[in-house]
Order: structure tokens, then sequence, then C-alpha cells
């Protein structure tokens, strides 16, 4: 019993740390754009949205090389490493934000 009481504390502390998973993506109305096509203006749009590029006020324009390096920033370790901005990279964003669970805000 005693080693029971010991233990709730760290158990306490363990839930509470413990990342809250984030709603998926039709809760959050991040849901991918069905027929954008890639590098199409409703495209850069829902990426930018997705990744919050221009939640600080400025934003680079959509496109740009400004742009694509944020969104290579944002996808971290994750970021595809063909060339920023090349059709190949835009399929390679596209692929991984369509099964990406989006970060909690």
């Amino acid at each position: 019993m005693r080693r029971l009481v010991a233990s709730l504390p760290l158990a306490l502390l363990l839930a509470a740390c413990s990342p809250t998973p984030a709603p998926p993506a039709s809760a959050t109305g991040q849901s991918a754009p069905v027929d954008a096509a890639l590098g199409s203006a409703a495209w850069y749009a829902w990426v930018d949205r997705s990744l919050g590029i221009g939640d600080k006020g400025h934003a680079p324009d959509p496109g740009s090389d400004e742009w694509n390096q944020a969104v290579q920033r944002k996808l971290g370790e994750e970021a595809p490493q063909s060339k920023p901005g090349s059709p190949q990279w835009q399929q390679s964003v596209d692929a991984l934000l369509r099964t990406r669970v989006p970060p909690a805000s």
C-alpha cells in the first residue's frame, strides 16, 4: 500500500506532462484543398495556414525563396530534401501535410 501511495505523485506528474493529441485536421478547419493544384494560390494559402507561416504579421510572398525556407524551417526534420520550391518539393510538402497530424496551437 505504501508503495502505491509513494508512486502516486510520480504518476500524476507524468500524466500532467503528457502531450495532448491534436484534433484531426477536419476539426481544426485546416483540411487540405481537394482540387487545389500544387503551386496554385489555393495550395499556397493552405500550406501557409497549416504551418502558420503568416501568423506573426509580415509574411513572405507565397512561393518566394524566403517563404519556401520558412516552410522548410517549420517542417524541421520532416522537411523534404529536394530543392525548395521545385515540383518534387511541393509534392513532398503536400503529401506530408495531408498525412500529418497538425501541431497543437
